[in-house]
């Protein structure tokens, strides 16, 4: 029995915006998510999109996700970035301390931007397949996560590929179940910056 694919009607379109500092992997487990496959060169992103239609717990949507610049030099294109989004997956790698505590300057940017006291948000955990180079453990990260009243997981990009779909359906699930955002419109069309 074949699956049914995505109904032809309006889908809403859930903009999620990937956040972190260079190097830390958001663009794998972007890549990994939208194209099933482990890039092992890091090319710095100034700013790459992706669209798809996903099912998340039996409902349709249309996934419109910006892998974004960490470096610093970029930093200027964040609040435009951060304007557009729904959702946010706030990365750091296990192996990068920095990363991890540059988590909370995303986080606070992000609320100043948005002009609200929370806003629905993801803390990602990456690179946890480098055991041996790990420096932030999962109890910091979880700790981290509860501060900033997000959900946490532990991805890993590498194949096999660790929570990577989960963490995408899990931060769709935390803008669905966001006050603000059940009452949100249906937006269609391209946005051309």
């Amino acid at each position: 029995m074949t699956r049914p694919g995505p109904p032809n009607e309006n889908l809403p379109t859930v903009k999620l915006v990937v956040v972190g500092d260079g190097g830390v992997g958001k663009s794998a487990i972007t890549i990994q998510f939208f194209q099933k496959l482990f890039v092992t060169d890091y090319d710095p992103t100034i700013e790459d999109s992706y669209i798809q239609h996903t099912e998340v717990d039996g409902q349709w949507c249309i996934l419109d996700v910006l892998d974004t610049a960490g470096q610093e030099e970029f930093s200027a294109m964040r609040e435009q970035y951060m304007r557009k989004g729904d959702g946010f997956l706030l990365v750091y790698s296990v192996t990068d301390k920095q990363s991890y505590e540059n988590v909370r300057h995303f986080h606070t940017q992000i609320l100043r931007v948005k002009d609200r006291e929370s806003y629905p948000m993801l803390v990602a955990a990456n690179k946890v397949d480098l055991v041996h180079a790990r420096v932030v453990s999962e109890d910091a990260g979880r700790e981290l996560a509860r501060a900033l009243a997000a959900p946490y997981i532990e991805t890993s990009a590498k194949e096999p590929p660790l929570n990577v779909d989960a963490a995408f359906h899990e931060l769709v699930r935390t803008i669905r179940q966001h006050p603000q955002q059940r009452a949100k419109r249906r937006r269609r069309g391209c946005v051309l910056l």
